[in-house]
């Protein structure tokens, strides 16, 4: 079975940069693809980015976070990461890890992670 594990929120300035990591753990077949959602207090999980796991990296971005936020990957480690600059008070939320399978389909998420931007 698939597991995600996110790490590195925080609580930041506006202004600032955090870097998330999501690490996957166990059965990699079907997985075509991994990226990030977010759900703030009161609101609607929402997709923040994602990438394909093929070489090829094709990319999505919502379009909030075009031009402040890159999604990028590691295969080797099984690892995506969000780099997040500018950062806003209204992107705090928690940030959730997903993971695509063609298997199914289905998808698969982390715990979440606390990005808190304030002042």
């Amino acid at each position: 079975q698939v597991q995600l594990a996110e790490s590195g929120g925080g609580l930041v300035q506006p202004g600032g940069s955090l870097r998330l990591s999501c690490a996957r753990s166990g059965s990699s077949a079907s997985i075509y693809a991994m990226g990030w959602y977010r759900q703030a207090p009161g609101k609607q999980r929402e997709f923040v980015a994602a990438q394909t796991v093929a070489t090829s990296s094709n990319t999505n971005y919502a379009e909030a976070m075009k031009g402040r936020f890159t999604i990028s990957k590691d295969n080797a480690k099984n690892t995506v990461y969000l780099q997040m600059n500018s950062l806003k008070p209204e992107d705090t939320a928690v940030y959730y890890c997903n993971a695509k399978s063609f298997s199914n389909p289905r998808d698969y998420w982390g715990q979440g992670t606390q990005v808190t931007v304030s002042s």
